[in-house]
């Protein structure tokens, strides 16, 4: 047991700002399990909590799973981008961290936390949760920001944390020295007993073969990929379960919702207030046919209640998972429906994939993370105690 830190962590959203995916989970499992740990741990955040819904413009300050965490008044947002104008007086009253952890980028709060701890010499990690290279949309004034108001964030951190070797390849490539890059990971969910109720009853027939995704309706998502195989696989009904992030890939929902050859056989459901475990359970293969994740939380979810699991290529999650685990394939619409089809098809391989995931969760857990977590702070520490 090392030294009881004090770890001041800094996010754009934080629980239970669900919808923004795996880095709010993420975040909250290193959270409450270094204040198990007897750490001293305070978060500052936006008041986000979902992609469209109107933001708290009050700053708050409430108990969250052992942690003390200042959601900031967000009177302004675009996305997931909250303009926090009490930052800088909450940052002034907090007691001194012995060290930050940035999760995100690009945003206020992170940028804003940086600068702060670089004019007090606080060190700090940080952590760019895939958003370090400019990607999907807007990528001119992303590089603009990376020239000028986001310069020092990374080169100015004790470490860069990525959550997979694919993250790391991309940060490398992106122009961070290699040797400051840390390879931490995710870990597999413990998830909890079934609940006993059907989450699809009234909403697919009984015995009609169910393809899953959960995450935002995006881009680069893959969704596009499940439609196609809606279109091809007469039988098959696809589940998609998450919030339209806006990037126009919901038109394409649209239209398979209105197409008679899918109607009936394309669901949106909306995200739910945690891992929807029980869904994972109903569903005979989760899909994530992403076209870039640094990791890619949900299959890992998937994994853990024993679903098959199909990923494309350029998840970082592919990495956690064996040769016969799961079904790797490349981006491209073709190969996840020929996955999807062998896997609804092929008994034994379906079998065979839901034994490999329980496997691949059995590797991991959020224990050996948070060890790994706290070797990186002691890492960044005595890097600033050397130089000074």
């Amino acid at each position: 047991m090392g030294p009881r830190l004090r770890i001041l962590f800094a996010t754009p959203a934080y629980w239970p700002a669900h919808a923004f995916g795996g880095p709010v989970v993420v975040a909250r499992e290193l959270v409450s399990r270094l204040a198990a740990r007897g750490h001293d741990v305070e978060v500052v955040t936006t008041t986000l909590t979902e992609v469209r819904r109107r933001s708290g413009r009050r700053t708050r300050v409430e108990p969250v799973d052992g942690a003390r965490v200042t959601y900031l008044g967000t009177p302004l947002r675009y996305r997931w981008m909250g303009i926090t104008p009490t930052l800088p007086l909450v940052l002034r009253r907090l007691e001194r961290p012995d060290i930050a952890h940035l999760i995100g980028f690009r945003d206020p709060v992170t940028t804003g936390v940086a600068a702060w701890c670089r004019a007090r010499r606080i060190p700090y990690v940080f952590e760019p949760v895939g958003m370090f290279r400019p990607r999907l949309r807007k990528v001119r004034l992303k590089r603009v920001f990376d020239s000028t108001l986001t310069r020092g964030v990374a080169s100015a951190a004790g470490a860069v944390i990525v959550s997979s070797p694919r993250e790391r390849q991309d940060v490398v490539a992106s122009g961070i020295d290699p040797a400051r890059v840390r390879v931490r990971g995710n870990a597999f969910p413990e998830p909890p007993p079934a609940g006993g109720v059907d989450p699809l009853r009234g909403i697919v027939p009984d015995g009609a073969p169910v393809v899953l995704y959960v995450g935002r309706i995006a881009a680069e998502k893959g969704v596009e990929h499940l439609l196609e195989a809606a279109r091809r696989l007469t039988d098959v009904h696809v589940v998609l379960v998450g919030p339209d992030d806006r990037h126009g890939t919901m038109a394409g929902v649209d239209t398979a919702l209105a197409d008679p050859a899918t109607a009936g056989r394309v669901h949106v459901l909306p995200p739910s207030a945690g891992p929807p475990f029980d869904l994972y359970r109903r569903a005979d293969v989760f899909v994530l046919a992403s076209g870039g994740e640094n990791f890619g939380l949900v299959a890992a979810e998937a994994a853990a209640v024993g679903t098959p699991v199909i990923v494309s290529d350029r998840t970082g999650v592919a990495s956690s998972f064996a040769e016969g685990e799961a079904l790797v394939v490349p981006y491209e619409p073709d190969a996840t429906v020929i996955a999807i089809d062998s896997v609804l098809h092929d008994e034994a391989l379906r079998a065979a994939l839901a034994a490999g995931a329980l496997r691949a969760a059995g590797r991991s857990s959020w224990d050996a993370v948070v060890d790994g977590q706290l070797a990186i702070y002691d890492e960044a520490l005595g890097a600033r105690r050397r130089l000074c």
